[in-house]
C-alpha cells in the first residue's frame, strides 16, 4: 500500500440533516471540531489505484474485479512504494463494468428519472482481492485528493462529504465483507451485484449492505430441493477458500444432513490451488464412491479442480454447480471440460436481454475519442486480440513480450469472447438493477415533499449535499418494476427475491457445451406450490445419460449384526458388524441391536441373553481374605501395643503421655481396625448402616483422642510460664469433656443419617459389564460428605495444633508424633477420595478399606511405635532426668 491508514471510533448513528457527516474521519483525514464550525481536511496523498471515471452531478461509485489476481510490491518503508500490479485480466467482469456505464448512459439520455441531473461514475478495479478492494472503497469514499473541503455546519451550508454517495460492487463475497464494513461505519450505501455470502445479511455487522445477487441462504434451499427431489443420498461438497465458498458449502452441508442425506466428503479448494492439494482432493471424489458432488466455488476455483479431474481422467460425476460458475464460459468453452461436465447442472440468477447492450460493448476502439480516459481499455485489448498497442524497436515485429503490434483494424465483432457474448445475461442484469435501484433511490429523495419526509420534524433529505446514510434509507426502501417486467425490492436484509434458472449443461452438435433451462425456483411462490420445478425429460446427465445417477454409499447385515457406520464415513456408509457384548440382534439388516435386559448378559453369539454374575467384596475372595487377615493383625497389634504400655503403665514416658488417653485411643483404633470388616461380605441392610456409622465414630473418637493430646501438650507448655494457671481448664474432666463433645457429634450425624435416609443394599447393573455388583447405597450423598467432612475438619485442627507444638522444650514430645501420624492419615485420606471415585465395582469398596487400615496403621506406628521402642529396647531413655532434659537430641 502506498499509504497506512486507520479508522477510529465506535460505530456512529445516523446524522441529523444539518449534522456533520462523519466521513471527515476518513483515510488521512484530520477533523478539527470548534464550536462555530467543524473542519475535514485532508492530507494530500491517494492510494495511486486506476480509476475510470466520468464527471457528473451525481457520481457513483463503482468495485469490479477486472483481474483475477494481484501481486504486491515489497515494503522498504523507505521509499513510496510502486503500485500493485494486477495480473489476469477477466472479460466477463469488464462487460458487468460496461453494463453500469451502459446504465449510466442510458439514464442520462432518457432524463425522465432524473432531469436535470446527470449521473458521473469512479470506478476502481479490485483485483479479485481484499485490500486491493478495501484501497479503491477508500478513494471512493474519501475527498477529492489532495484538496481541503470545509463546511459551517452550524449554518448547514456545507458538509465534509466524498465523492460518491454509493458504491455499487464488489463481486467476491470476500471483498464485499472488507468492503462493508468499512462502508458501514459511514452509513455509505453499498449495492453489490454478485456477492451471495449469507453471512452479508447480517444488519448489525452490514448496515449499510444491500445487494441484487440472492443470498446463498436462498441458493443452498433450492439445492436441497434439487437433492431431495432425485432421492441422492450420498453428496460430496467441495467448497472455495473464501467467504463465498466457506460460508455456503457449510450451510449446505448442515442443511442437507436434515433430510437424511449425508456428506461423502467435504473439502476445501485453496486459494493458491496447489495442485498438490487439488491433486488430493480429486483423489478422495474417487474413493468416496459419491457420484454426485457439489461445487461451491468461484469459478477460477473450479477451473483448478476440473483441470486437475480432467488430468487424471475422473469421469462419472454428476456434477452440481453453485450459480458462481454454473454458466461460466470460462469453463464451458475449453473442450477439455467437456467430457468432465457434461451433464452438469446448477442454479443461475435470472437472465435478461438488455437491448442495446451488445452494440455498446462493441463500440471500443483504442482510436476512439474515449479511449484516453478509459486505463482498462488497452490491457483488455490486448489481451481479446493477442497484440501489443505499445511501440517496438525498429526492424522488430515484435514487442519485448513477444507479442505482434496490434494493426488498428480489430473490431471485437469479428472474434468470439465471453465479452461479447450477451446470450447470458445473469450477473449483468444484477448489476443494470443496481445501478436503477440506486436512480430511483435518488428520485424518490427528489420527489420528496418539504414536511412529509421520512427523518426527524418530517424532514426532507438535503438533494444538493447528497447525504449517503439519507440515500441509504431510500434505497432500503426501493420498489418499483422495471422494464424487463422484474420487481426490484430489498427485504429487511438487503437481499432481493430468489428466483433461479436450473441450468443442464448440455454438447450441441457442433461440440459447443449448451445452457439448457431446465426448470426454475421461487421462493416466494405462495402455499399449495412448489418452489422447485423441473422439466425431467429434457435433461442430459453426465456421460450422455438419461437415466438419473444413483449416488449412495451402501447393503444387508445378517442376524446377530447391525448397521454400523464405516470408519471416516457418514452414517449412509456403513459396515455389518457383530453386536456389542450386552446386546443382541435376531433379524437381517438390524438397525441397531437390542439390549438385554439390566441383571441379564448376552452369549458368545450376541443370540440370547443370559443371566449376570454377581459381584461383591467376598470373605472368600482372594482380595477379601487379605484385607481380612490385615484388619485382624492390626487389631492384635494394637491389643499387644496395649498390653505393653498397661504392664510398663508405672513408667515415666507412659505417664508422661496421659496413659488415660493413650489407652482409650488404643481401643478406638482397635474399632477402627474392626470396622473394616463390616464393609466385607454381602452387602445387607444392617451391615450397610453399620459400616459408614461405625467407621464414622470411631475415627472421630480416635482423632479426638489425639485432639485431646495434643491441646494438653499445649497447654502444659503454657503452665510452666510464671503465673500461668491455665491446666486448671485442661484436666482430665475437661479432656474427657472434649473426648465426648466431639464425637457426640458425629454421633448426631450419624442418627440423623440413619433417620432420614439410612444406607440400603442395591444392585449396579453396568450395561457394559457382564457382572451385576453388590454394593451399599449412600443413602444420602450429603450425609456422608457430612461424616467425612467433620473427620476431615478434626484431622486438620489435630495437625494444626500439632504442628505448632512440635518445637517445645522436651526431650520426649509427642506432638511431633502427632503431627507424623495426622499427616500420614490427611494424605491416605486425600488420595482415597480420587482412587475411590476410579475405582470399579468392588475395588471402591476395596479401596475404602484399604484407607481405613492403612491411616490405622499410620496412627498405631506413629504414635505408639516410638514408645514400645524405648520401653522394650532403650529402656535407659524410660528416665524422669531424660524426658526433662531440655537438649532435643533425640527425634521421633
Amino acid at each position: 500500500m502506498s499509504r497506512a491508514f486507520s479508522i477510529s471510533g465506535s460505530h456512529p448513528s445516523p446524522p441529523s440533516p444539518k449534522g456533520f457527516d462523519h466521513r471527515c474521519a476518513l483515510v488521512g483525514s484530520l477533523v478539527a471540531t470548534t464550536n462555530q464550525s467543524q473542519q475535514c481536511k485532508l492530507i494530500p496523498g491517494s492510494m495511486s489505484l486506476t480509476v475510470l471515471e466520468k464527471k457528473g452531478d451525481i457520481m457513483l461509485g463503482g468495485l469490479f474485479s477486472l483481474h483475477d489476481m494481484v501481486v504486491e510490491p515489497r515494503l522498504s518503508f523507505t521509499s513510496m512504494p510502486p503500485p500493485a500490479q494486477c495480473t489476469r485480466f477477466n472479460f466477463r467482469t469488464f462487460r458487468w463494468m460496461q453494463t453500469m456505464i451502459f446504465a449510466i448512459e442510458e439514464i442520462n439520455r432518457d432524463g425522465k428519472l432524473l432531469p436535470n441531473i446527470t449521473l458521473g461514475y469512479k470506478i476502481y478495479d479490485s483485483c479479485s482481492t481484499p485490500h486491493q478492494a478495501l484501497k479503491a472503497a477508500t478513494e471512493l469514499v474519501g475527498s477529492e485528493k489532495g484538496s481541503v473541503i470545509e463546511g459551517e455546519t452550524q449554518e448547514g451550508k456545507g458538509t465534509c462529504r466524498g465523492t460518491v454517495p454509493a458504491v455499487i460492487g464488489d463481486g467476491g463475497s470476500t471483498q464485499s465483507l472488507v468492503v462493508a464494513r468499512f462502508l458501514g461505519v459511514f452509513h455509505v450505501p453499498q449495492v453489490s451485484y454478485f456477492s451471495s455470502c449469507a453471512c452479508l445479511s447480517d444488519k448489525k455487522e452490514f448496515p449499510a449492505f444491500l445487494r441484487t445477487m440472492p443470498s446463498d441462504f436462498f441458493q443452498v434451499d433450492a439445492l436441497l430441493q434439487l437433492v431431495k427431489h432425485f432421492g441422492w443420498t450420498w453428496v460430496g461438497v467441495i467448497a472455495g477458500d473464501d467467504a463465498y465458498g466457506r460460508s455456503g458449502a457449510n450451510i449446505f452441508a448442515n442443511e442437507v444432513r436434515k433430510l437424511g442425506a449425508c456428506i461423502a466428503l467435504h473439502e476445501v479448494i485453496p486459494k493458491n490451488r496447489a495442485q498438490s492439494t487439488i491433486s488430493s482432493i480429486v483423489s478422495k471424489i474417487r474413493s468416496s464412491g459419491a457420484r454426485v458432488i457439489l461445487v461451491f466455488a468461484v469459478e477460477q476455483d473450479a477451473a483448478a479442480l476440473f483441470d486437475e479431474a480432467h488430468r487424471k481422467g475422473l469421469t462419472g460425476i454428476q456434477w452440481l454447480a453453485s450459480e458462481a460458475w454454473s454458466t461460466a464460459a470460462v469453463l464451458s468453452t475449453p473442450k477439455k471440460h467437456h467430457y468432465i461436465l457434461q451433464g452438469s447442472m446448477g442454479f443461475a440468477i435470472r437472465r435478461a436481454h438488455i437491448p442495446g447492450l451488445q452494440d455498446f460493448l462493441l463500440r471500443l476502439h483504442p482510436s476512439s475519442p474515449d479511449a484516453l480516459a478509459d486505463p482498462f481499455l488497452i490491457p483488455f485489448w490486448e489481451e481479446v486480440f493477442q497484440c501489443s498497442l505499445g511501440g517496438q524497436a525498429e526492424g522488430q515485429e515484435h514487442n519485448v513480450e513477444g507479442k505482434p503490434q496490434c494493426s488498428g483494424a480489430e473490431e471485437l465483432g469479428s472474434v468470439t469472447n465471453i465479452y461479447s457474448d450477451v446470450s447470458q445475461l445473469r450477473i449483468s442484469y444484477n448489476v443494470y438493477k443496481a445501478v436503477y435501484a440506486i436512480v430511483h433511490a435518488l428520485k424518490a429523495m427528489r420527489s420528496c415533499e418539504k414536511g412529509k419526509g421520512p427523518f426527524p420534524l418530517q424532514a426532507c433529505p438535503d438533494v444538493i449535499n447528497i447525504q449517503p446514510w439519507q440515500l441509504l434509507h431510500y434505497i432500503k426502501h426501493v420498489e418499483y418494476l422495471n422494464s424487463f417486467g422484474d420487481e426490484t425490492k430489498f427485504d429487511e436484509n438487503g437481499d432481493p427475491a430468489a428466483m433461479y434458472d436450473l441450468v443442464n449443461w448440455q454438447l450441441r452438435l457442433n461440440g459447443e457445451m449448451e445452457f439448457v433451462t431446465i426448470g426454475k425456483f421461487d421462493e416466494t411462490a405462495t402455499v399449495g406450490k412448489q418452489k422447485l420445478q423441473i422439466q425431467e425429460h429434457i435433461i442430459v446427465w453426465n456421460g450422455n445419460q438419461t437415466k438419473i445417477p444413483l449416488s449412495v454409499c451402501s447393503s444387508i447385515c445378517p442376524p446377530g449384526t447391525r448397521k454400523a457406520i464405516r470408519p471416516n464415513f457418514p452414517i449412509c456408509c456403513h459396515d455389518c458388524v457383530v453386536c456389542t457384548a450386552g446386546e443382541i440382534s435376531n433379524q437381517t439388516d438390524a438397525i441397531e441391536c437390542v439390549r438385554c435386559l439390566p441383571e441379564f448378559w448376552s452369549n458368545a453369539d450376541r443370540t440370547a441373553c443370559i443371566p449376570k454374575q454377581v459381584e461383591f467384596l467376598s470373605f472368600s475372595g482372594t482380595m477379601g481374605i487379605t484385607l481380612t487377615a490385615i484388619s485382624l493383625i492390626g487389631s492384635f497389634c494394637t491389643c499387644a501395643v496395649a498390653f505393653i504400655l498397661s504392664y510398663h503403665r508405672a513408667t515415666p514416658i507412659v505417664k508422661a503421655n496421659n496413659s488415660e488417653l493413650s489407652f482409650l485411643l488404643l481401643f478406638s483404633l482397635t474399632l477402627c481396625f474392626l470396622c473394616s470388616l463390616t464393609f466385607i461380605g454381602r452387602p445387607s441392610e444392617w451391615s450397610c448402616m453399620l459400616r459408614h456409622t461405625a467407621f464414622g465414630i470411631t475415627f472421630v473418637l480416635c482423632i479426638s483422642c489425639l485432639l485431646g493430646k495434643t491441646i494438653v501438650v499445649l497447654m502444659a507448655f503454657k503452665a510452666t510460664l510464671p503465673g500461668s494457671n491455665v491446666m486448671k481448664w485442661f484436666g482430665p474432666v475437661q479432656q474427657k469433656a472434649i473426648i465426648t463433645l466431639c464425637t457426640l457429634v458425629q454421633v448426631i450425624i450419624c442418627t440423623v443419617w440413619l433417620v432420614v435416609a439410612p444406607p440400603t443394599p442395591r444392585q449396579l447393573m453396568p450395561r457394559k459389564s457382564v457382572i451385576v455388583i453388590l454394593l451399599c447405597d449412600q443413602g444420602s450423598p450429603v450425609a456422608f460428605s457430612l461424616v467425612l467432612g467433620y473427620i476431615g475438619l478434626l484431622a486438620c485442627l489435630c495437625l494444626l495444633l500439632a504442628f505448632l507444638a512440635r518445637k517445645l522444650p522436651d526431650n520426649f514430645n509427642e506432638a511431633r508424633l502427632i503431627t507424623f501420624s495426622m499427616l500420614i492419615f490427611c494424605a491416605v485420606w486425600i488420595a482415597f477420595v480420587p482412587a475411590y471415585i476410579s475405582s470399579p465395582g468392588k475395588y471402591s469398596t476395596a479401596t475404602e478399606v484399604f484407607a481405613i487400615l492403612a491411616s490405622s496403621y499410620g496412627l498405631l506406628g506413629c504414635i505408639f511405635a516410638p514408645k514400645c521402642y524405648i520401653i522394650l529396647l532403650r529402656p535407659e531413655k524410660n528416665t524422669w532426668k531424660h524426658l526433662m532434659s531440655k537438649a532435643a537430641t533425640d527425634k521421633f
